[in-house]
């Protein structure tokens, strides 16, 4: 399979050498569950995108320091590219900001949450029986937002929520896939955002955060076999 990683943020300079980009993040998670996978990058935050809605089997949207409603020309663009895959009924997977970007681009709503940032590792109800046939009904990420999805696009089912952030994960139809959580973190990246964070996030929460890295698993590998589950039907 070949997947199409379209790329909306920059890793700090000084985390790359250990912890790589974020296309580096998701080959690492997807490719543990599927060796085959090969994937191409495009880098949208600069402007590029796919020339075609089928120059790859899927296409993932990666998580950005950006908000959605910003008014950004890539943040359109990478709209307008999402009602295509979405008329073409193309597969297509949205993380953090691609969950937002995704519900946006097709009629939803997003805004910045009066909860506070959801940080460290979040448990999720998993509300579809698609995601609960073997393995349990919570799943368990890392995450590292504000912004959240306060109404789903039209026809979307939602597929996982917590009190914090109701709208955790979706499905719209048989093509497309999101989550607000981050399942190519792993606790270490977590704990280095969360740190240089810390006076953004504020004292507790990030203190409730850092907890969280010791005293929860995080199920990343648990979504990406979800993740090409969803892409394989």
């Amino acid at each position: 399979m070949h997947i199409g990683i379209l790329r909306t943020d920059s890793v700090r300079p000084e985390w790359v050498a250990e912890h790589g980009q974020y296309p580096d993040m998701f080959a690492r998670l997807l490719t543990e569950q599927d060796d085959a996978l090969h994937f191409t990058t495009w880098d949208v935050e600069a402007g590029e995108l796919p020339a075609a809605y089928d120059v790859a089997d899927a296409f993932l949207i990666t998580g950005s320091k950006s908000s959605v409603y910003e008014d950004k020309a890539w943040i359109r663009s990478l709209e307008d590219f999402v009602r295509t895959l979405h008329a073409t009924r193309s597969k297509l997977i949205g993380i953090c900001f691609g969950h937002q970007l995704i519900a946006q681009a097709l009629g939803g709503t997003v805004a910045k949450s009066n909860k506070g940032w959801g940080v460290g590792v979040n448990a999720y109800a998993v509300d579809d029986i698609l995601f609960r046939q073997a393995d349990g009904t919570d799943l368990c990420l890392l995450a590292s937002h504000q912004d959240q999805v306060m109404q789903m696009p039209p026809g979307a089912k939602k597929v996982a929520t917590n009190a914090h952030c109701e709208v955790a994960g979706m499905v719209l139809g048989e093509h497309i896939l999101t989550f607000q959580g981050h399942p190519e973190f792993t606790p270490e990246y977590a704990r280095a955002i969360l740190s240089f964070r810390h006076d953004m996030i504020g004292e507790e929460r990030a203190a409730e955060g850092l907890k969280s890295l010791v005293s929860e698993k995080h199920e990343g590998g648990r979504a990406a076999r979800w993740i090409l589950d969803f892409l394989r039907q």
